[in-house]
């Protein structure tokens, strides 16, 4: 089966008779996000996730969803470290509910749990939390992962109707990022969009009412503010002061 989702390798149903004998050990090993340089989030993120990444919407003009950008360049995270070890203060909701995800069937109305059989802590040694009881009943903390994704199925709905809102308004436009890090180098991203402040401030007062009490406006402001942290992605880019000197060094050493 081919990647499923950006991260889901061999997402399948769960159920009794394949995995009654199965356990999940979570841990804090995130290096399943290594290749992303984007990540997918909904707008009750927005908050926290603007404080050190920026948001922006990709997609196309049918369905556009907001997501953070975790690097510059593709397959590149840079909030994760050698050792698989998140590297930022927030996590998003899409990279926590793993291993686990919803399916929907084709008319959309049934939700199936389904776990990505890849995942590296899937296991029959009893290591971390069981599926099923010895009755064969889900397990409490099969039960909370269901309200974890129920919370964030009713959040993705809220969130697509949010971007759908911004493209009826034809608030959204193409953008590209631009940096260049301490070595010199000049790395653009493109292939997303960010909303036009112009054309926001523009808008009727009761269109901007609406959506001031819908929170929506709130959540355009904070995707605005929050573009600010590219700059912060540049950062993590760069090669530390101390390092750069030793390689400086190491060289006049060659050239001797």
């Amino acid at each position: 089966m081919t990647k499923q989702l950006l991260v889901y390798e061999t997402a399948v149903p769960v159920n009794h008779a394949r995995h009654g004998e199965w356990s999940v050990e979570v841990g804090g090993d995130y290096g399943f996000t290594r290749n992303l340089n984007s990540v997918p989030i909904m707008a009750a993120e927005f908050a926290r996730a603007a404080s050190e990444y920026p948001i922006v919407f990709a997609g196309t003009n049918e369905a556009f969803m907001p997501v953070v950008i975790v690097g510059m360049r593709g397959n590149e995270n840079l909030y994760v470290d050698d050792q698989g070890k998140w590297r930022g203060r927030y996590i998003p909701a899409f990279i926590r509910r793993y291993p686990f995800v919803f399916a929907s069937g084709d008319d959309g109305s049934t939700l199936t749990l389904c776990i990505d059989e890849a995942f590296t802590g899937f296991n029959q040694e009893g290591r971390g939390e069981r599926l099923f009881d010895p009755e064969g009943k889900p397990t409490s903390y099969v039960q909370n992962v269901l309200r974890f994704l129920q919370g964030y199925q009713a959040e993705f709905e809220r969130t697509r109707a949010f971007c759908k809102k911004l493209e009826t308004l034809d608030l959204l436009e193409p953008m590209q990022a631009e940096v260049t890090t301490n070595t010199g180098q000049f790395l653009t991203l493109a292939g997303f969009s960010a909303l036009n402040r112009g054309r926001l401030k523009g808008l009727p007062g009761d269109t901007l009412l609406d959506m001031m009490k819908t929170d929506e406006l709130e959540l355009a402001f904070t995707h605005l503010h929050s573009l600010q942290n590219f700059d912060a992605l540049k950062d993590r880019l760069a090669i530390p002061s101390a390092a750069m000197a030793e390689i400086k060094e190491e060289a006049k050493g060659s050239d001797a």
